[in-house]
């Protein structure tokens, strides 16, 4: 893929929002499930702004910029390694198609292995502002639980999925590189508590 082939997230949401819902995979599932995280960032820093005099709020505050930004770029990542996987899917059969598959099939669990990562980051920071934030936005805090968890459950999937489609093309008695227990793992957990915190927060 060329870098004019990139779909930026600094798009217009209305004309972003359009391209994903087009044919051809980028952006697809993995970068609206980053969008959705960095949804879910930009509330917790807000929330933190409106907590100026807790120390952690605010430190909590500024991990959600840089969330924010790692979330927006791995959404834009994610886009080109869908494209990818979606070319070598539309080949005609082959060993060179199967070739391919795996290859962008692990790079597409990659991807969303770091989406994974960022949903749990954002998790903690989450936490710590159902906690300690202005008890005036805990619906905003709710929303976020709300974004992050939706942002969570979408990479998770998606790893699965690409996982499973890499090991569908693989050689007879050949594993894939790389370990996905990890994400899978911690991801799954980042999830849950996310859902108990969206759960609890609500029902303040």
């Amino acid at each position: 893929m060329t870098d004019e082939s990139r779909v930026p997230v600094s798009l217009s949401l209305d004309a972003w929002l359009d391209r994903l819902s087009q044919r051809g995979g980028e952006p697809g599932g993995g970068a609206a499930s980053g969008v959705m995280m960095a949804i879910g960032a930009a509330l917790l820093h807000m929330v933190a702004a409106y907590t100026p005099d807790d120390e952690r709020a605010q430190q909590s505050g500024q991990r959600s910029i840089e969330l924010r930004i790692e979330a927006l770029q791995a959404a834009e990542d994610d886009g080109v390694r869908s494209a990818a996987l979606g070319a070598a899917l539309a080949a005609e059969s082959s060993p060179e198609r199967d070739e391919r598959i795996v290859a962008t099939g692990t790079a597409g669990a990659e991807s969303s292995a770091t989406l994974v990562g960022i949903g749990a980051a954002l998790a903690a920071g989450l936490r710590v502002l159902a906690d300690r934030g202005n008890p005036h936005l805990i619906a905003d805090v709710a929303v976020a639980a709300e974004a992050i968890g939706a942002g969570l459950g979408g990479a998770l999937t998606n790893l699965r999925a690409c996982l499973a489609l890499a090991r569908k093309h693989l050689p007879a008695g050949a594993g894939l590189s790389g370990d996905f227990d990890r994400p899978l793992a911690e991801g799954s957990a980042a999830r849950a508590d996310v859902a108990l915190l969206a759960q609890a927060v609500e029902e303040r």
